[in-house]
């Protein structure tokens, strides 16, 4: 199977809004494994790592993000995979 990873940093109306629980639940949901966390800056920073189309259409998520966010910019970076297991709401 092939994985794909990617880094996303999330900019707008995204901390205190429930990004990060959304986050947890979407990528689960779609059985992706990785973390997401809050930056001091503002930002929501995640990583995704799965099948190279359940990690796309989990961008497109973040691009919209919970109800209650407004999305601004999203930057994402694809990277090596390391093998993440389980999806987690990091500090």
């Amino acid at each position: 199977m092939t994985v794909k990873r990617v880094r996303v940093l999330v900019s707008g109306d995204v901390q205190g809004v429930g990004f990060r629980w959304s986050t947890r639940d979407e990528a689960a949901g779609r059985g992706l494994n990785g973390w997401v966390r809050n930056l001091a800056d503002g930002r929501v920073e995640a990583v995704f790592e799965g099948p190279p189309g359940d990690v796309d259409e989990m961008v497109a998520w973040c691009r919209r993000g919970p109800r209650w966010a407004t999305v601004s910019r999203v930057e994402v970076v694809e990277e090596e995979p390391i093998g993440e297991t389980g999806f987690a709401i990091a500090r």
